[in-house]
């Protein structure tokens, strides 16, 4: 009876008491996890022996720790939705299993995934853009290869990350990805700027920090709350892991075609960059490259606060739909929407009135007028349309989160695929580099048309329950 009882005030609890309960620490987990990746950029911006071509060789390594974080995520936020419906329905042993089964496939993922890494380090540069220029092929050799030798730990730690939120503990969720971040943040300036380390320096704080997260992880799974496993939670199922990694199809999506976008991007960038007057020339050549992965890790900072956001309601309005309260479910959608909007605004406000403070964060004062000019134009333009985004993307996950993964999925697949990769390879056909910015606003406009229908009907089907 004791294990009955341990979630059922999701079912009781004032919704917005519950919404701050579980968005912020899933807010902060988030941002630490994104913060990996910004502080790195950030350190290694402002050393002079590596500056603007250091940024660039980051911006080209991103995505590929994006994919990564789209199959850790797939696996985790999928497991988390299937746990929080099966606890909602009281249903324990398909919780705990579930559970099992999302540990271990993370594991062999991850290590295939570092083994094709390493393999095929060199064309994997290549294909995102890395052959800018000598230099910065050269710095992301280096950065690439020790990041890689830490993806087993950083994909566990992410994704098991919202199963721990889901087995009641959100704060030790967070707390596992602040620990983390805290050790990259103290050993990122000591690695670069007293051991001269370059980027290899970066790379290996931030592994460190990944590791400790995942061993934090594993601690906590001798200890779990609501979901109790066994032996037999680890006895591969495929029909179970049929069940919940449809559910972080969205999650996936929403990475997955991030990196798609941000290849399209990344190359676009390399191909008309080469053309433009100013950027074809050899020593302004990474600018570009470096100027967009800034931008880029801006708006991953707000995207971890609307996914936070999103990803903190999941538990609670797939508890509340296993326990038949579509009512609830309803409300929290609506706080979350309005949440998202106000979020969406304060962050359009910041890069239409500040992208000169911004650019400075990452070493604009050591570099030309061309590479701040071009900072200021992209943060403007690239996400003038943050309030559409922020809603679109709080849509797809929350869609996600009260089992509805095939609408979900599909909204996830028009807005960053047909979308965010068609427009990043159309429109620089007609306006060059500025065709790349204009990418980003074009197909968050589009996609809010399509969520505000989906919105629609969800709402009526909620309200009929």
């Amino acid at each position: 009876m004791e294990e009955t009882s341990r979630n059922q005030f999701l079912e009781t609890e004032p919704l917005g008491k519950l919404m701050r309960g579980y968005s912020v620490p899933c807010i902060i987990s988030l941002l630490v996890g994104a913060l990996y990746n910004i502080v790195d950029q950030i350190f290694i911006a402002n050393a002079d022996y590596l500056g603007s071509y250091g940024n660039a060789a980051n911006t080209v390594v991103y995505p590929l720790t994006v994919l990564a974080l789209a199959l850790a995520v797939m696996i985790g936020d999928g497991c988390c939705a299937y746990v929080s419906l099966c606890l909602g329905a009281k249903d324990y042993t398909k919780a705990h299993r579930s559970v099992g089964n999302a540990i271990v496939l993370c594991v062999l993922i991850s290590v295939v995934m570092m083994a094709a890494y390493l393999i095929f380090q060199n064309p994997i540069l290549t294909l995102f853009g890395g052959r800018v220029n000598e230099m910065t092929f050269h710095h992301s050799q280096e950065y690439f290869f020790y990041i890689t030798l830490g993806i087993p730990a950083y994909m566990f730690g992410q994704g098991m990350n919202p199963v721990i939120r889901s087995d009641g503990s959100p704060r030790f969720a967070m707390a596992c990805t602040l620990t983390g971040a805290f050790i990259n943040i103290i050993f990122d300036p000591i690695f670069i700027y007293v051991f001269h380390w370059g980027m290899m320096g970066a790379a290996v704080a931030t592994v460190m920090g990944q590791v400790v997260t995942a061993l934090l992880t594993i601690w906590y799974f001798f200890h779990t709350k609501a979901v109790r496993l066994s032996r037999e939670s680890f006895r591969f199922n495929t029909d179970v892991i049929h069940r919940f990694v449809p559910l972080g199809g969205t999650s996936f999506l929403s990475q997955f075609s991030l990196v798609l976008a941000m290849m399209a991007i990344q190359n676009m960038v390399l191909k008309y960059g080469a053309l433009d007057p100013v950027f074809g020339q050899e020593q302004y050549a990474q600018i570009p490259m470096a100027v967009l992965g800034i931008v880029m890790k801006f708006f991953q900072i707000v995207i971890s606060i609307t996914v936070g956001m999103s990803a903190g309601c999941a538990p609670i309005a797939g508890y509340n739909i296993g326990a038949g309260r579509k009512d609830r479910v309803k409300r929290l959608f609506q706080y979350l929407l309005l949440s998202e909007a106000c979020l969406g605004f304060v962050a359009m406000l910041i890069v239409e009135l500040m992208p000169r403070q911004l650019i400075g964060i990452f070493g604009a004062a050591n570099e030309s007028a061309y590479y701040t000019n071009f900072a200021i134009k992209s943060f403007r333009v690239y996400l003038c349309m943050m309030i559409m985004a922020c809603v679109n993307k709080a849509t797809f996950i929350y869609l996600q989160g009260i089992g509805k993964a095939l609408i979900s999925t599909v909204l996830s697949l028009i807005r960053e695929v047909v979308f965010g990769v068609g427009f990043a390879l159309l429109l620089p056909i007609f306006f060059g580099l500025d065709g790349v910015l204009l990418s980003m606003p074009v197909s968050d406009v589009l996609t809010f048309i399509i969520s505000l229908i989906a919105i629609g009907f969800t709402f009526r089907e909620l309200s009929a329950g």
